[in-house]
């Protein structure tokens, strides 16, 4: 079906890629799969809401949906031929032209963001009073909707609860929470999805062909991937990148789209990254004047390496989302490599940095300078150790924060220990006893309760423990156990609760045992009849490193991202 301009109209007008290529029916809408099953469903059963609302980013269709739901309430195919509504457009109706080019007398297109008052509302309410003209139902289309007033909404509220039954009403906004929660009551819902970067892609190629224009499949990843799921957006940047190639046998390439969307070379972004992970200020510096003294937009570097950054960290916590980065499978094996010198701890706080750094960027007065700042803060941050990091230093006696000297400048990326530095020695664990006394060094003083309170003890080697909980202990200990010697040992232990009675007695039921058989504490059983010892205190517990906090604050870290972690307390 063809709804776009006569032949001599095409031939004096040049219409956008964007109005050309408007969907004109439900098949047409690509990415709103959910939305067009239900009100397929809703028609095929005469279940047909009197008010819609569609919501979501710009670009994505919700004034083109709205258009062809109004065609679909009131689609005859032929003169006399009536129906009734239908979602099958496959042919051109009585009225379908006229509502696609927004000239039908019965369905009334309104911008609420120029018409914002109650008056341009008592026009619809006075309005909906008359029967349609020719079509089967008046239909309001109010775009923006969230620009109304409240006395525009209060006064719309009677008549959208309970309109005449010729009369619909559909809404589109980008705003949503904007609209009053008693006007969403009365609407049926849709949320209009952003549309994948990959299937954007296969669309902008299908309508690159229909148009007889070369474009490299990498120009089009990138016009997809800077749309940001808005259709419109990427085919008015398609139009663009048309046009200003030119004519010639010659295809548009990635390098045509780089330069004309201010974007930096790929693989120069991964470089740019590596520099910075690597700490190397100077090398980071001289890339990013690079790219910008090639035309780079500051802030849009700022969000490739974000975007990178991103990658790599969904790389360290799943190693199979390396595939799903921006450039596919071209870039997952770069990613594997790189994420494999990182740490996570250092990813994060790397994101947040550059969370606030584009910001800066946006709002500085000179963009690069801020850019140049952020990456000095950036290459800084990769030779940092991490909070966990510093107070392991700490506890092992010493180490770059006991000595006020920062790192050096040229550390292994991800603030890794060179090979110089020594690795700190695994605890060693022959008894039980050794494993309770580690929980109390490492302040993990819950566990340790746990331990001498609730462990029967079974059996005790490298890599496994078998224990018969007592009476009253949390179900979750051996798991929490098990999670704690991976943690502090770097071994897997294999934590398993006994099938059978039996195992030493508790830590605790030993001392206060112990206590009770003291000479001591019998002489004064025997001085004091009838006086009865209710508490055992444990006061063999290690002191607090004093120096872990301070060790923390020798370093000015960006935007409180490297706070000492919280520590459980004894209760």
């Amino acid at each position: 079906m063809d709804l776009g301009l006569s032949d001599d109209t095409a031939a004096s007008a040049y219409q956008v890629l964007a109005r050309k290529y408007r969907p004109q029916n439900f098949d047409d809408l690509i990415g709103h799969e959910a939305m067009v099953r239900t009100l397929k469903n809703a028609f095929a059963a005469r279940r047909i809401a009197h008010a819609f609302i569609l919501t979501g980013v710009r670009g994505v269709g919700k004034t083109t949906t709205a258009r062809i739901l109004a065609r679909a309430l009131n689609y005859v195919p032929k003169e006399g031929e009536d129906t009734g509504p239908t979602v099958e457009l496959g042919e051109e109706g009585v009225h379908c032209r006229a509502i696609a080019e927004s000239r039908h007398p019965d369905v009334m297109e309104m911008d609420a963001a120029s018409r914002t008052g109650v008056g341009d509302i008592r026009e619809i309410i006075e309005g909906v009073k008359y029967l349609p003209t020719s079509a089967r139902y008046k239909v309001y289309i109010i775009d923006e909707v969230h620009m109304l007033s409240t006395s525009a909404f209060k006064a719309l509220l009677k008549t959208l609860e309970e309109p005449p039954a010729h009369v619909k009403f559909v809404f589109a906004t980008t705003e949503i929470r904007k609209v009053p929660v008693t006007v969403l009551s009365r609407c049926q819902r849709f949320d209009l999805k952003r549309i994948d970067a990959e299937r954007l892609q296969g669309h902008l190629a299908a309508i690159a062909e229909k148009e007889n224009a070369k474009i490299d499949d990498a120009a089009l990843g990138l016009i997809a991937r800077a749309a940001e799921g808005s259709v419109r957006d990427a085919l008015s940047l398609l139009d663009q990148a048309i046009v200003q190639h030119g004519a010639g046998d010659a295809a548009v390439s990635a390098e045509d789209v780089r330069d004309m969307l201010g974007l930096a070379d790929r693989s120069r972004i991964w470089d740019l990254v590596d520099h910075i992970f690597k700490g190397d200020a100077a090398a980071a510096l001289d890339e990013f004047k690079s790219q910008y003294d090639a035309g780079a937009d500051p802030a849009t570097v700022v969000r490739d390496v974000m975007e990178v950054t991103h990658l790599l960290s969904r790389v360290k916590a799943a190693p199979a989302a390396a595939a799903h980065g921006p450039a596919g499978a071209a870039e997952a094996e770069r990613a594997e490599a790189t994420a494999e010198k990182l740490k996570l701890p250092v990813l994060a706080r790397a994101w947040s940095m550059l969370l606030k750094g584009l910001s800066e960027a946006q709002a500085a007065p000179s963009p690069a300078a801020a850019v140049d700042m952020l990456i000095i803060r950036l290459c800084y941050m990769a030779d940092l150790p991490t909070p966990d990091e510093a107070i392991r230093m700490v506890q092992a006696g010493g180490g770059a924060g006991a000595s006020g000297a920062a790192p050096s400048a040229h550390a292994p990326p991800g603030g890794a220990p060179g090979p110089a530095a020594a690795a700190p020695a695994k605890p060693q664990l022959a008894t039980f006893k050794d494993l309770v006394r580690l929980a109390g060094s490492k302040r993990d003083l819950h566990l340790k309760q746990e331990l001498e309170t609730y462990v029967h003890l079974v059996a005790f080697e490298q890599g496994r423990i078998e224990f018969r909980p007592a009476d009253g202990a949390p179900a979750d200990l051996a798991g929490r156990l098990s999670r704690r010697l991976q943690d502090w040992t770097g071994d897997r232990w294999v934590v398993s609760v006994a099938a059978r009675a039996g195992g030493e007695d508790t830590l605790r039921s030993a001392r206060d045992r112990e206590v009770m058989n003291d000479p001591l504490v019998q002489k004064a059983l025997e001085l004091f009849p009838g006086a009865q010892i209710d508490v055992v205190r444990d006061l063999d517990l290690p002191p607090a490193p004093e120096s872990a906090e301070n060790v923390l604050n020798e370093h000015e870290f960006e935007d409180d991202d490297l706070s000492p972690p919280q520590q459980e307390r004894a209760p």
